[in-house]
């Protein structure tokens, strides 16, 4: 890394010429009107812009394909340098001091314009008015006017009437010979007026001398920073702006081989990530999945890290993109056999890029339609899901996880790690309140997979009911029955007391007690009482509790048959039901 000032001539030149360019990752240019005028107000005072940060540009281990700045007439031109850092200032003075082209910026509310920048040569040397205040932008034409364009308020349209109002056009003004020539002609026009040449004078002291000599601190990453060192560097300074992404790098480099890596992935997005539930999976994922499934097909170490992924290579992704397409295409119908049907309802977004992978590697021969084969898959998401493992960093996991459940799966191998450190605290069921948790939607899915019934028409909340009927989380005890009886919020806030119910079941439901809105709904939907005792019981509802009103049983009741549910799905036996925390927590042993 290398560190020095450069004059922004030369920075200028080089991007005029083409030496210096922008990696294609780079977004667009988005500065608008009145913050193109603050930077040239901060220049042409000599204050400190900020620094840039270029990449020497030449070496094969970063090779990202590479565009001119707006406004640059340089085309086909190998550049020395990328811009990393810096873009939005850089083409803004470009754009604004050097370019003979208009600016194409935009208003403060966002509508496209094309301007010229001038500044007021008496308001830049009265140390009373605002920089700012000198720096004005007209339109293309050059002509300013109002009352829908019937009154003119200023004419900027001949060099001419530059002079008469006194405003220097600032796209020449780091040219030094341009500079010169509109300062003779000024002056001729004036008569050479002694006090007009000293006011410019003064002008050229306090403005063009100091903003042609104007300085600006640039980093240069050397050629042989690695690509995932760019990649974090990129964020690193560019916390203020949109982050770089994953994806973004490797578009640039396969760019270079004429590979449109955007347009293949909107393509492949429409075509199997369209439906609700794949569709929270980013082109980052996708890409780590497909370097997890390159690094695996590869043999020996397994890695899925960033800068794994930032060296995955367009053979591998052409290789095996189409395959694992159809891999999370088949982990959205095993989520869906497991009754997650909605993207806000996956537990963890994460755990679908090994799912997918895993989906991908069983999908030869169809393995992944063996039951036995497709038990332990279920097994294992169900472990990363109330085990609660995917919160975090995963790549590691990824990889532990891939590895192990295919030895698992396909050698019959040791059980993978996920699977053996999966551990569900039963008093864990009372802090689950909020439908953020993994768990907490874990609970939920499997209280649909128990073909849970509707309370008044007794349909099977299956897909279709699912969202046909607006299925939502609610009370089983009611919140304002629950507060009217003073009963501890960790327990009827808790999933234990919550249960997807339909739009219009729970408007039947309001506040009342269970005894009542059982009744109504009994009466209303002509349901026979013991069809609709069958009901509850589809969602682990123990009848004679609710029937009779009984808060506490219902908690105790509900709970132990949520925790074989979830033994059942994780493979393993709970510990602790019988527990002194339990106990304290519950009023009972949570057992049979």
């Amino acid at each position: 890394m290398q560190t020095n000032d450069r004059q922004i001539t030369d920075l200028m030149k080089t991007i005029h010429s083409g030496a210096t360019q922008l990696p294609d990752f780079q977004r667009g240019w988005v500065w608008d009107d009145n913050r193109i005028r603050s930077l040239i107000a901060s220049i042409t005072c000599n204050y400190p812009v900020g620094a840039a940060m270029f990449l020497e540009y030449g070496n094969e281990n970063v090779r990202f394909k590479y565009r001119a700045i707006e406004g640059s007439p340089s085309q086909n031109v190998v550049p020395n340098e990328l811009i990393l850092d810096g873009q939005q200032r850089l083409t803004s003075i470009y754009s604004a001091l050097f370019s003979d082209k208009p600016v194409k910026t935009r208003t403060d509310k966002g509508k496209e314009i094309d301007r010229y920048y001038y500044i007021d040569i008496h308001k830049a040397i009265d140390p009373s008015v605002d920089r700012i205040d000198a720096i004005i932008s007209v339109p293309a034409n050059k002509v300013v006017t109002s009352n829908f364009g019937r009154d003119i308020e200023l004419d900027l349209s001949t060099p001419q009437k530059e002079y008469e109002h006194k405003l220097f056009p600032l796209n020449i003004v780091l040219d030094f010979m341009k500079t010169a020539i509109w300062q003779q002609n000024y002056f001729q026009y004036y008569g050479l007026d002694a006090a007009v040449v000293q006011e410019f004078m003064n002008f050229q002291n306090l403005i063009t001398m100091p903003t042609i000599q104007y300085k600006m601190p640039v980093i240069l990453l050397g050629k042989e920073t690695p690509k995932e060192a760019v990649c974090q560097v990129f964020e690193n300074v560019n916390t203020g702006g949109v982050s770089l992404t994953v994806f973004e790098l490797i578009t640039a480099v396969f760019a270079m081989d004429d590979f449109e890596l955007r347009k293949d992935w909107d393509q492949r997005k429409a075509k199997c990530f369209s439906g609700d539930l794949l569709s929270i999976t980013t082109a980052t994922d996708f890409l780590t999945a497909c370097t997890l499934l390159s690094s695996y097909k590869r043999g020996g170490t397994v890695s899925c890290k960033k800068k794994d992924v930032l060296n995955l290579t367009l053979t591998d992704y052409k290789k095996y993109a189409d395959s694992l397409a159809e891999g999370f295409v088949e982990a959205e119908k095993i989520l869906q056999e497991e009754r997650i049907f909605v993207s806000c309802d996956l537990p963890y977004t994460t755990q679908l890029i090994p799912l997918a992978v895993l989906c991908t590697l069983l999908g030869d021969g169809n393995k992944i339609k063996v039951t036995n084969i497709k038990n332990k898959i279920k097994q294992w998401y169900w472990c990363g899901v109330f085990g609660e493992l995917y919160g975090s960093a995963n790549e590691t996991r990824y990889v532990n996880d891939v590895v192990g459940v295919m030895d698992w799966v396909i050698n019959n191998g040791p059980v993978p790690k996920t699977v053996q450190e999966a551990y569900f605290n039963p008093t864990r069921l009372l802090t689950l309140q909020s439908r953020q948790s993994a768990a907490y939607k874990g609970i939920m899915a499997l209280i649909l997979k128990n073909h849970c019934q509707d309370f008044i028409s007794g349909r099977e909340m299956d897909f279709t009911l699912y969202k046909a009927e607006n299925i939502d989380i609610h009370h089983v005890f009611p919140k304002d029955y629950c507060e009217k009886n003073s009963y501890l919020k960790a327990k009827w806030n808790s999933v234990v007391n919550k249960t997807p119910i339909s739009y219009s079941t729970n408007r039947e439901i309001g506040g009342s007690a269970p005894s009542i809105y059982l009744g109504k709904i009994a009466t209303k939907g002509q349901v026979d009482v013991n069809v609709l005792d069958g009901y509850l019981e589809t969602h682990w509802i123990n009848v004679d509790a609710a029937r009779n009103d009984d808060f506490n049983a219902f908690i105790v009741s509900r709970a132990i048959m949520l925790l074989d549910a979830i033994a059942a799905a994780m493979g393993k036996p709970i510990s602790g039901r019988d527990g002194e925390e339990v106990i304290n927590s519950f009023g009972a042993a949570l057992i049979h």
